[in-house]
C-alpha cells in the first residue's frame, strides 16, 4: 500500500468523505517497465510488476514515467532506533539510499506460499489457503473492514473472478455494458492495471435522511 487519497463530497455541513486506498496497479502494459536503463523492473510470471533492488541504480525514469504516482525514491539511508531492530521483516531487506520503491504485492509471502503448500505438501496456492496461512498481502490481511480482497484472477472460483472478467470483456469504451460495480483507475491509458475497484453505494446519500 503506498497511500490513501481522500476526496470530500457536498458541502458543510453535509459533507462525505471518500477513501481511496492506491498501490501499484501492477499494470500488464506497464510505463515504468520500460524506460529503465538496467532493466530493474520487469513482468514476473505470476502477472506481478517485480523490482529488482540490487540491481537499480536510481535513474528515476520509472517514477517519472508511473501515471499512478507509487514509486518512490529512497533519498536518505533508512536509520531507526536499535530497540526496533526486531520489528524489522526478516523476509525482506532494508532498501538503503538510492533506490526505487514501490508496492510488491508482498511477494515474499506468496514465495512463501508457494514453497509450504506447492511443493512441501504437494497442493496448490488458492484464494483460501492463502487466506488461512497468512499467504495474504500485509495490507489485506490487516484491514479491519475486509475492504482489500487478494486472489488469483486466473482461477474461475475465486471471489475476484467475476469482476476481472467483466472489466475485460467490457473496457472502456464499453464500461456502461458491465454488470459489476468494478473499475480500473486511469483505464484510458492503456496501461492494463491489474487492481480493481469497486464503486461505492451509499446507504444515506446526501440530502437524504
Amino acid at each position: 500500500m503506498d497511500r490513501i487519497e481522500r476526496y470530500w463530497e457536498g458541502e458543510y455541513p453535509n459533507v462525505k468523505a471518500r477513501f481511496i486506498p492506491i498501490m501499484c496497479q501492477h499494470c500488464s502494459k506497464a510505463p515504468c517497465e520500460p524506460v529503465c536503463p538496467v532493466y530493474a523492473t520487469f513482468q514476473s510470471d505470476e502477472g506481478l510488476n517485480v523490482q529488482i533492488y540490487n540491481r537499480c541504480i536510481g535513474a528515476r525514469y520509472c517514477i517519472n514515467n508511473c501515471p499512478y504516482q507509487v514509486r518512490f525514491f529512497n533519498f536518505w539511508h533508512p536509520t531507526w532506533p536499535a530497540s526496533f531492530e526486531n520489528y524489522l521483516n526478516p523476509d525482506v531487506t532494508a532498501r538503503s539510499r538510492g533506490i526505487t520503491e514501490k508496492c510488491t504485492f508482498c511477494v515474499q509471502r506468496l514465495r512463501r506460499g508457494e514453497l509450504k503448500v506447492e511443493r512441501t505438501e504437494g497442493g496448490r496456492l488458492n484464494d483460501q489457503n492463502m487466506a488461512e496461512r497468512n499467504f495474504l498481502p500485509a495490507c489485506a490481511q490487516a484491514c479491519p473492514t475486509n475492504a482489500l480482497t487478494f486472489g488469483d484472477q486466473m482461477d474461475k472460483s475465486a471471489k475476484i473472478g467475476p469482476y476481472f472478467d467483466d472489466v475485460n470483456e467490457h473496457d472502456i469504451h464499453h464500461e456502461h455494458d458491465r454488470t459489476t460495480r468494478s473499475y480500473l483507475l486511469l483505464e484510458e491509458l492503456g496501461t492494463k492495471p491489474n487492481v480493481i475497484y469497486l464503486k461505492k453505494i451509499d446507504q444515506y446519500p446526501l440530502g437524504e435522511n
